[in-house]
């Protein structure tokens, strides 16, 4: 696996001109995009076809689905010896969907505030991004200095591990408050009675999208890394700021394009538990599949600027939990907004990164 994420494009592809490196990038997210629209789609309708559980469909489908894109980017990242990206994307994907996704969320509506979510996988959300932090700290520590930190394979062989237990309380959780669920007729996919009547054509056909969407993600991640790592080379900008910037907002639009969906059909606290169960698979997932493939080296960047805004954002959500009632308030979705931007002008500041046309 890792000979052939690592080989589907040459590195002499990717000489090309600036410009053309940008449409390739753009073009690399959209199909990121479509991809994991693929994935949760065909995945749910192949569960309800089966007659899987709304639960797991739920619990598993959909935040592995829309965090594919950046599991797929990170895992090739490390691969390609851009552990940075990798990190990057990771911490960079955690920072958009708690700042950005659910501070534009808070502006539109006032989110509910589902309790029973917010006193389980809350605190899983707060502790993952701790412990992402805890094991870089230790590491710094323990060899001498930030330089040296690293994400090392066995912390990512953990992370991954602690997936299964995640996914079981999750499922767990979720069979004890069914309210929370999505109705059968809000999963995508054909009629139910289509699906009733053809159930081999509907199980072929939905599988065929599922497997679509992962190639199609897979292409797009080579695409992606081949054109950002270029760009770092040729523009002198830390990897994980690039990332940051313009991989991790990317890689995070499926959770953004779900919670718009979840606030249009009216189903608002469905986007609380897709950007929290995201976010702790940004680390288990993308984070620990990325280190267990290759140790991630740790700039002192993540130390000055990316955890400490990640924990802020995430320590913003569980004040909010503990000074609120029953709903996000709108005036929320301020400092959750506001934080977001002034780090992407900070980011954009240390990376000095010419916009196309402006070289």
């Amino acid at each position: 696996m890792t000979a052939i994420l690592g080989n589907l494009l040459p590195a002499t592809f990717f000489e090309q001109p600036d410009s053309l490196l940008w449409v390739f990038t753009a073009g690399s997210i959209v199909c990121l995009v479509l991809g994991a629209d693929r994935v949760v789609a065909g995945g749910a309708r192949l569960a309800s076809t089966l007659g899987v559980s709304k639960v797991i469909i739920g619990a598993t489908v959909v935040s592995i689905g829309t965090t594919s894109p950046e599991i797929f980017v990170s895992a090739l990242a490390a691969i390609q010896g851009e552990p940075d990206l990798s990190l990057g994307n990771a911490v960079g994907s955690t920072i958009c969907d708690t700042a950005l996704v659910l501070g534009i969320s808070c502006l539109l509506i006032r989110v509910p505030m589902d309790r029973f979510v917010m006193n389980r996988h809350g605190w899983l959300h707060l502790g993952s991004a701790a412990l992402l932090v805890a094991v870089a700290a230790t590491t710094a520590l323990l060899f001498g200095g930030i330089e040296k930190a690293v994400i090392p394979r066995v912390a990512g062989i953990g992370f991954v591990v602690l997936m299964v237990p995640y996914m079981i309380y999750s499922v767990r959780w979720a069979r004890q408050h069914p309210e929370a669920l999505i109705a059968t007729d809000e999963i995508p996919g054909p009629e139910n009675g289509v699906a009733r009547r053809h159930p081999g054509w509907a199980i072929g056909w939905n599988l065929f999208q599922c497997l679509a969407g992962l190639a199609l993600i897979v292409a797009a991640s080579q695409l992606l890394v081949g054109a950002i790592s270029m760009l770092c080379a040729r523009y002198g900008v830390p990897p994980d700021i690039l990332a940051v910037i313009v991989v991790a907002f990317g890689t995070s639009l499926p959770e953004l394009v779900t919670a718009i969906a979840s606030i249009a059909k009216g189903h608002p606290e469905v986007l609380v538990g897709n950007v929290i169960g995201s976010d702790i698979m940004n680390v288990l997932l993308v984070a620990g599949v990325s280190a267990t493939a290759v140790p991630l080296d740790v700039s002192p960047y993540f130390f000055y600027l990316h955890f400490p805004v990640m924990l802020l954002a995430v320590g913003l959500v569980r004040l909010y939990v503990w000074t609120s009632g029953n709903t996000f308030k709108r005036w929320h979705g301020v400092p959750l907004v506001g934080l977001f931007v002034t780090y992407y002008i900070v980011l954009t500041l240390v990376a000095k990164v010419p916009l196309p046309g402006l070289e």
